[in-house]
């Protein structure tokens, strides 16, 4: 039996077209297969009503009304972010981040009181993101603005985040400010997320500067 066919036979053996469009739906979340899919629509089935609405509602809402911080651009559901509005944080000293997700990882270790710069993604040829599909020069104006003391580049240990480590700290050599990357306590080829949280704030509380780790690469 092709793949093609078992899919087919899959989706005869659904009494309702509802199920089956809701199982296609939520087939194509990531690490979620059609038997998991299954799994859950039939488990929203028996919820009452009004539990399905709001969950529905949170999932509609979250695309329509989120935001993106003016400052850094991590999500917010202001202008500006709670962490850019928080003036308690450190604003000379920026952590550049690859996504979202690596703002979140940073924030549970507790190690850093800076803000954030979220380049949403890292130089990659072969996927085609360029510097130019990046934030990077958002970065550099805020760099230019004579108000940053400290950049630390904080991406992942691959070769595609060094790529946009080197590119990053090339376009602010002629900004005075201190350009530093973690320390290599997160494991190379890992992404910080994966990353436990006692070796992150290590890699932070002990980052150098970035051009002593140039003749190592």
């Amino acid at each position: 039996m092709n793949s093609k066919f078992a899919i087919m036979n899959l989706n005869s053996n659904y009494s309702s077209k509802l199920l089956n469009d809701a199982v296609d739906e939520l087939a194509t979340l990531p690490g979620i297969g059609r038997k998991t899919a299954l799994r859950l629509a039939l488990f929203l089935l028996k919820q009452d009503e009004e539990d399905v609405e709001r969950f529905g509602n949170s999932v509609i809402s979250l695309r329509k009304e989120i935001r993106y911080c003016k400052e850094c651009h991590n999500i917010s559901d202001t202008e500006t972010c709670n962490i850019c509005g928080d003036t308690f944080r450190n604003k000379e000293l920026i952590c550049v981040v690859e996504n979202i997700r690596d703002v979140m990882s940073i924030e549970n270790t507790q190690q850093f009181n800076g803000v954030y710069h979220v380049l949403g993604g890292i130089i990659s040829p072969i996927d085609g993101i360029g510097p130019a599909d990046l934030t990077i020069d958002s970065l550099v104006e805020k760099a230019d603005s004579g108000t940053i003391k400290e950049i630390i580049l904080a991406l992942p240990t691959t070769m595609e985040g060094d790529t946009t480590n080197f590119f990053i700290f090339k376009k602010l050599q002629k900004s005075d400010v201190s350009v530093t990357t973690l320390a290599r306590g997160v494991a190379i080829g890992d992404d910080l997320e994966y990353a436990d949280e006692i070796t992150l704030g290590r890699s932070i509380a002990n980052r150098m500067r970035f051009e002593d780790t140039l003749g190592a690469q």
